[in-house]
């Protein structure tokens, strides 16, 4: 199982790497003790994922200067419009995001299998993003910056790098993609959306969502080879489609 899984991320890592306000509520940071998350479809001691991606921009560094750029230019031309889709999206972290791409069919209580599958897709993105968080301990861009301006919940922990957002919308997006192939590039255009909602909302730099990107596509790989996601996977593919009216694949 370990020797497939393995095979299956280095296919999915060639195809990742080929892709190439301060009134906010603040979160307290996590307690040095939490209990952690575990995981349901991958195996954390197979998957060394902090060697799959760079160190984020040193604080200071022309690189982390020049995201703080980027990001005071989005401020700057955001719209109000854009700001209530980014803060919509950091409420939904759920499959049910892109009912933007599969309509108002696409819901928890018409499809539970789906909403099932989600959960475990989404406690994924824990295991993996949040053991990242720990060992890169980047500070939130607000937190080095305190010229701008963030619309999204606030955190007073370092745990920019990678987006635990953006991680759970590209898992998700590459998992819809699976069930329905035919809106492949309109689901994974939603991922990119979903993403970059978190610049809009001021609390991760370019960088942080990059490195979620490709965390995604390597986690994914690992979890199309294991039975219980190809399991679950195709009993939710099943279920919606059937509900949905989508011709069967």
């Amino acid at each position: 199982m370990k020797r497939m899984a393995a095979v299956w991320v280095c296919g999915w890592m060639l195809v990742a790497a080929s892709l190439s306000g301060w009134g906010q509520t603040m979160k307290p940071a996590k307690p040095a003790g939490a209990a952690p998350k575990t995981a349901y479809y991958i195996d954390p001691a197979v998957l060394d994922l902090a060697a799959l991606v760079p160190d984020p921009p040193a604080v200071g560094s022309a690189a982390q200067k020049a995201e703080l750029q980027q990001l005071h230019e989005i401020e700057r031309t955001r719209t109000p419009e854009q700001v209530t889709a980014a803060k919509a999206d950091e409420n939904e972290e759920d499959l049910f995001a892109y009912k933007t791409v599969l309509g108002s069919g696409f819901n928890p209580e018409a499809l539970p299998l789906t909403a099932e599958l989600g959960t475990h897709v989404k406690n994924e993105q824990s295991v993996a993003g949040s053991a990242l968080k720990v060992v890169f301990q980047r500070p939130r861009p607000y937190q080095t910056d305190k010229t701008l301006h963030p619309v999204c919940a606030l955190t007073e922990a370092p745990n920019s790098y990678p987006s635990g957002h953006a991680l759970t919308g590209y898992l998700e997006g590459l998992t819809l993609a699976e069930m329905v192939p035919e809106k492949r590039t309109e689901i994974l255009a939603r991922a990119d959306d979903y993403a970059h909602n978190r610049l809009v909302c001021g609390v991760h730099y370019p960088s942080d969502i990059e490195a979620s990107r490709r965390v995604a596509y390597v986690v994914f790989g690992y979890m199309m080879a294991t039975p219980r996601f190809e399991h679950d996977l195709a009993a939710a593919k099943a279920e919606m489609r059937a509900k949905m009216g989508l011709a069967a694949k």
